[in-house]
């Protein structure tokens, strides 16, 4: 098995356990999910139009609920630091953790959309693009993310700092994300999937570089 897999599967190992960061993610968005109808009351058509931003907003804040702990775990108890040293580039070890967090977490969300979106009246044809959108966009949270939690690995409480840096980055994901899933409820056409999925693969290719210097710059410190 090549290093690069091997710590895929570990980090997915870890964040699998029992109350690990995807149970974590999944109870935080259908909570949401939930609440959200009861303060907005059983008017269909209302929750309908505000699913998209809501369910889009949600599935971005569960999936922030664990990128704290990327790189932490490891750097608190010196994992990091045998990491850096083995053959593996800090790239290719960036590249995995945020795989494997998209994996364990923006996956399991994508797949609990749709039941989401019945709860708020969705129609067939926009919980599917919503399901779409969360395949495309999620990446992008996790990749983006990764960025966050490389610049806050020593920080004294990072976690509560990392979605202040994170969150404006993933304005264009939430906009394009919603936006797709409104413009299928309005039958109208208007690219925002098309910009997602660029944004989403830029992010994803440029983001693994961008968290090893911050990681090397804390472990260097």
């Amino acid at each position: 098995m090549s290093p690069f897999a091997a710590l895929l599967l570990r980090d997915m190992r870890l964040a699998t356990r029992a109350g690990g960061s995807a149970a974590l993610a999944l109870g935080f968005f259908a909570a949401v999910a939930t609440l959200v109808p009861l303060g907005v009351g059983a008017d269909l058509k209302l929750l309908a139009r505000v699913a998209a931003g809501v369910l889009w907003v949600a599935a971005v804040l569960a999936a922030l609920l664990s990128l704290d702990r990327l790189f932490q775990a490891d750097f608190e108890d010196g994992s990091l630091d045998l990491i850096a040293l083995s053959p593996l580039s800090l790239e290719a070890v960036a590249a995995a953790k945020i795989a494997a967090h998209w994996l364990t977490t923006g996956l399991p969300l994508t797949l609990l959309s749709p039941l989401l979106g019945l709860m708020f009246g969705l129609p067939a044809p926009a919980i599917a693009m919503l399901t779409v959108s969360l395949l495309i966009g999620t990446p992008s949270v996790s990749a983006l993310g990764a960025i966050g939690a490389g610049l806050t690995l020593s920080v004294r409480r990072g976690g509560l700092i990392l979605p202040l840096l994170v969150l404006p980055l993933l304005a264009p994901t939430v906009i394009f994300g919603a936006g797709a899933v409104q413009a299928t409820l309005d039958h109208l056409s208007n690219g925002a999937l098309l910009l997602l999925a660029a944004f989403s693969v830029a992010a994803t290719l440029l983001s693994p570089f961008a968290a090893a210097a911050s990681v090397r710059l804390n472990l260097a410190g």
